[in-house]
């Protein structure tokens, strides 16, 4: 794999790969700096553009989103106590006490540094965990998959935040939503009501636009009209940590941080919120110097920042490997894969390592350009957050669905992503989470698909407890559900 890697240093930095990476990396910072806009909702407006692209500058810019999507969270939460992302929120906790006492072009110094530190070791993690993740995976045929599918579902049922039940009322939802269309064995419509754009199912680029792009605008109409003032002017030589503070900090902290984030990243529903989370309550708990939490210490920067960031790499490790997304970014990333012809699992980096190199390589890059687009264009990029919103979020509108019509020249599919995102802003307001309704419409038709496959090849259900993979799969889904089950019956 290691020359497959090289190839795809040399594939990323010949033509116009690069340019890409570098667009992504600018829409992503872009969309992460402003309050309301995140990278799942990038990557899902740029979803309709990847069906016209080749597939390494999709993947590459893709990446390049993705690392700035979770970056540019900080940058808001430091100016103005409104994180761009979730994930953002921990850092905000430490940085606009900074911001307060003058300092906050230095907590965004050290937001990026930890930003690129943390990304680049996730990075790195990827690349060495995932091609060996492979050798495991093979061994997994029809009951396996049925079985790990069925892991997959029920963990994104089960660790998403607030009611238990609700999150298992997404979940079939979704697996409901993917029944419509041709069925996966033979050439029967189910659920179509005669209607024949129905005929293929509830296309993804609809479904993530509208859960994901049109539901999050309706929800963000709330705010329309607000205008945010910046309280300090930044100005570049102002945003570079000093050598002094980083040795304060320790390179301890900058590491164990980013490994928290990896682990955190390759549990499926964890995360960059719960990474910067558990890791900001690690540096706290190890801390010479607790007191200082919650005043503005650049540690608690650097802690979560560190482990956000390395997530990236660890949400990849069981997209690509095992076919699992390892939160809302890497499950619109499964879209994007599946849209440019690619299966994610153990076939994906074994048969086409020549996409997947360039794909890690990007991610590197991107967490190693992370610095220098922090450093010198943080001011241009804070000015994004003083737009009016109504005018912001009717463009984003506009553009949504022009990319979901342009795909297919369907107006039936903008009507389509306008009923999904309503029903997507109703649940949403209701407190159903919406990443276990695309997880059940993506996994749930390789859910029956495996299921079925294996009832007819094996001695019918029982196959799934004769095979020693498959009944610990199982077993591990149904000890996930009832023990955080539990939790939440306590809770």
């Amino acid at each position: 794999m290691f020359l497959e890697i090289v190839q795809g240093f040399a594939t990323l930095f010949s033509g116009a790969n690069f340019l890409y990476l570098i667009g992504g990396l600018l829409m992503g910072v872009f969309f992460g700096a402003v309050p309301g806009l995140t990278a799942t909702l990038a990557i899902a407006l740029l979803l309709p553009f990847t069906f016209t692209m080749a597939t390494v500058p999709a993947l590459v810019t893709i990446m390049g989103i993705y690392a700035g999507g979770i970056y540019g969270g900080c940058l808001t939460a430091i100016t103005v106590k409104i994180p761009g992302a979730p994930a953002a929120a921990m850092t905000m906790l430490e940085g606009y006490p900074m911001m307060r006492r003058g300092r906050g072009a230095r907590a965004i110094g050290h937001a990026t540094l930890a930003s690129a530190i943390g990304g680049v070791i996730g990075a790195l993690a990827l690349m060495c965990v995932a091609p060996y993740m492979v050798q495991v995976a093979l061994a997994f045929k029809s009951p396996e998959r049925f079985s790990l599918i069925l892991l997959a579902i029920v963990l994104a049922a089960t660790v998403t935040r607030g009611s238990l039940l609700k999150g298992v009322i997404s979940a079939l939802v979704g697996m409901a939503l993917a029944t419509v269309g041709m069925d996966p064995m033979v050439p029967y419509a189910r659920f179509t009501w005669g209607n024949p754009h129905l005929g293929r199912g509830i296309g993804l680029l609809p479904a993530v636009t509208g859960l994901f792009a049109i539901a999050e605008l309706l929800r963000q109409m709330d705010s329309r009209g607000v205008t945010i003032t910046l309280r300090e002017r930044i100005g570049f030589r102002d945003v570079i940590p000093s050598w002094k503070e980083i040795r304060e900090i320790g390179w301890w902290l900058y590491l164990k941080s980013a490994i928290i984030g990896i682990f955190v990243g390759m549990l499926p529903g964890g995360g960059a919120s719960m990474a910067s989370f558990m890791a900001y309550g690690e540096a706290k708990r190890s801390s010479r110097h607790p007191e200082r939490y919650g005043k503005g210490t650049p540690e608690g920067i650097a802690a979560a920042e560190s482990a956000n960031n390395a997530m990236c790499g660890g949400a990849l490790i069981p997209l690509l490997s095992l076919g699992i997304p390892g939160d809302a970014v890497t499950a619109v990333v499964f879209g994007v894969l599946l849209i440019q012809g690619l299966i994610p699992g153990p076939q994906l980096i074994a048969e086409h390592s020549h996409l997947v190199a360039p794909m890690f390589a990007a991610l590197v890059t991107a967490q190693v350009l992370i610095l220098p687009v922090g450093l010198f264009l943080t001011p241009l990029y804070l000015r994004v957050a003083t737009i009016n919103r109504a005018i912001l979020f009717s463009f984003i509108a506009v553009v949504s669905l022009v990319g979901v019509y342009v795909a297919e020249f369907s107006v039936f599919q903008m009507g389509l992503a306008l009923a999904l995102g309503l029903l997507g802003y109703v649940m949403n307001r209701k407190g159903y989470p919406l990443v276990p309704v695309l997880m059940g419409l993506i996994l749930g038709p390789y859910l029956e698909l495996y299921f079925r496959r294996s009832v007819s090849l094996g001695a019918g259900a029982a196959v799934f407890f004769t095979r020693p993979i498959s009944v610990f799969l199982l077993l591990l889904a149904a000890l996930f559900a009832y023990v955080l089950g539990i939790k939440r019956s306590r809770s």
